[in-house]
């Protein structure tokens, strides 16, 4: 499996990454949309010829609690209203794994469904968690689907300081969808579902 020789050393680049991208200066972001609870940001990608994208908001719920809900298992399926299938491909140690995953249609499906092969990673991070993946290159393709490719991206999940029950919930997503697509429609496509991920996440933790 390419790219997978040392997952080791794939994690930690991964990680020291996504810990790059969480210390990019607030003057190199732009407002790409802005809810009531989340604001989702963008700034040209240095991985591909698109946006990298953060988004942040608070979710009442403890980080563990968030963190299994958001990384590869069976509660993701149960409340991600833009998943349609996830399979386990290959788990490793230390929270490491590979997964299969399908998205549906999007605007009017403008945007088709998507197939993703991701290695995805868990990891402490200062008084919380990191949970982050990228996509791997991996023959087997299905042709119902259009193979998009994520670059680095994850969830940075931290307790507030000053109520240990709610959370910091900052996520950093760059994500190729491939295909005959204008950009303009990725682009509105890509703040909306970050803003519905929020709100499913919210739904879901009540």
């Amino acid at each position: 499996m390419e790219g997978l020789s040392d997952v080791a050393s794939l994690a930690t680049k991964l990680k020291n990454t996504l810990i790059q991208y969480h210390s990019i200066e607030e003057d190199k972001w732009r407002v790409a949309k802005k809810t009531k609870d989340v604001t989702v940001w963008r700034k040209p990608s240095e991985e591909f010829n698109g946006y990298l994208y953060k988004a942040q908001g608070v979710i009442e719920d403890l980080v563990n609690s968030i963190i299994d809900h958001i990384r590869p298992g069976p509660c993701r399926l149960d409340w991600d209203s833009l998943m349609t299938s996830l399979d386990i491909l290959e788990n490793f140690e230390e929270n490491c794994c590979v997964m299969r995953y399908t998205t549906a249609g999007q605007l009017w499906n403008i945007i088709s469904p998507r197939e993703f092969v991701d290695f995805s990673y868990t990891v402490g991070y200062k008084e919380g968690l990191l949970s982050c993946g990228i996509s791997l290159d991996w023959d087997e393709k299905r042709p119902e689907f259009v193979r998009g490719y994520n670059h680095p991206c994850g969830w940075f999940c931290v307790p507030l300081k000053d109520n240990p029950n709610q959370s910091l919930l900052t996520g950093y997503i760059q994500t190729d969808l491939r295909g005959m697509i204008p950009q303009s429609a990725v682009d509105t496509a890509m703040a909306s579902t970050l803003t519905n991920f929020y709100g499913d996440l919210r739904k879901a933790l009540l």
